[in-house]
């Protein structure tokens, strides 16, 4: 994730639309004002669409579409989801189209995001929100995608599914996750698979309490980087009593404090109930004098909100994956390392 180029996008494409001020700020939904998906099956049309970073080799286009047919799906290309514009998947213009159109077209049931990168943010201002209302559906995908789930939710109540893109690993795990939450629309509790390897002790995918106990709320979050860049923004949900979860990928610790300075200054981590870090892959100190290290950061943040709250879930860059529903009435317990669906998630 290019994440330097997305900051950058970002505030080019705020100085692009002026008519954007603070009164649509009190546009952003309630989480208690929840609007389900339409629930989908197997034989069912999805859209594969590419709304943030193009794809550079053709093959991934190939290794996408036999994925979802894989998974028992038909699938709907994006007019543009092939197209390129420097680093991006075609104009903001074309990318948004792609996202428009999938959610008016009645053929498709659910859209796939094909990848993250970069870029989905400038596209939030061309999305049809209203029409989005009448057409729910799921949409799945993670990193830069998080930009979508998000806004959409902020100004629609949609829940949508942080969880693996058209592009992404389809291993054992990640089917079977995705034929429970939404072929057999189970209530799912995500808990992390922990396999014991050649050793006296489990290492793998281990989860650490910082704060025991039980909670229940709204679940959002996804990509720190992407969610932290919409801070101030209309397209950055309400999360007064939510739960909050967070992944990242290559940033060192002192970018990540400064992130998490941000949420704080800016009151998020005020409003949460509950708190849950998944994977920060390649997010060691570079070097330099001297560095806090993640869980520094952590502890510095999180302890003082007294929250039930726990590190290690598996969400975010890593080949094995929940899907989270952002949006759903959720229980995370810390202890245990466990968030529980509590209401069903599709309507």
């Amino acid at each position: 994730m290019n994440k330097r180029n997305f900051i950058k996008s970002l505030g080019l494409t705020l100085g692009a639309f002026p008519f954007l001020s603070l009164d649509e700020k009190k546009t952003s939904i309630s989480n208690e004002n929840l609007l389900l998906p339409k629930p989908i099956k197997k034989g069912d049309t999805v859209g594969l669409i590419s709304p943030s970073a193009a794809t550079a080799e053709r093959i991934q286009f190939m290794f996408a579409q036999e994925a979802l047919e894989a998974l028992g799906l038909k699938v709907k290309l994006g007019e543009n989801l092939k197209n390129r514009r420097g680093h991006l998947a075609g104009t903001d213009e074309e990318r948004a189209g792609d996202l428009n159109s999938m959610f008016a077209d009645k053929e498709v049931k659910a859209i796939i995001c094909i990848r993250g990168g970069s870029g989905a943010a400038r596209i939030l201002p061309m999305i049809d929100y209203e029409m989005i209302k009448q057409n729910p559906k799921p949409l799945l995908g993670y990193s830069d995608i998080t930009a979508l789930h998000l806004a959409i939710h902020a100004k629609t109540g949609l829940i949508t599914f942080h969880g693996p893109n058209g592009t992404g690993s389809w291993n054992k795990f990640n089917v079977q996750q995705f034929e429970n939450v939404f072929f057999k629309q189970e209530k799912v509790t995500f808990q992390n698979e922990v396999v014991k390897g050649d050793d006296l002790v489990v290492k793998a995918n281990r989860t650490i309490p910082m704060i025991s106990g039980k909670v229940e709320g709204r679940i959002l979050g996804g990509n720190l980087t992407v969610l932290t860049a919409l801070s101030g923004t209309p397209y950055l949900p309400d999360f007064k009593d939510s739960i909050l979860f967070l992944e990242d990928i290559s940033e060192d610790p002192y970018k990540i404090d400064r992130m998490f300075s941000t949420l704080k200054l800016n009151g998020t981590l005020d409003q949460i109930k509950g708190f849950v870090f998944g994977q920060c892959t390649d997010c060691t100190p570079s070097g330099g004098y001297g560095s806090l290290t993640l869980d520094d950061v952590l502890d510095d943040y999180i302890l003082p909100l007294g929250v039930p709250a726990y590190k290690g879930a598996m969400i975010g860059h890593i080949p094995k994956q929940f899907i989270v529903p952002v949006g759903a009435k959720v229980s995370l317990d810390a202890d245990q390392g466990t968030i529980s669906l509590l209401e069903p998630i599709f309507g």
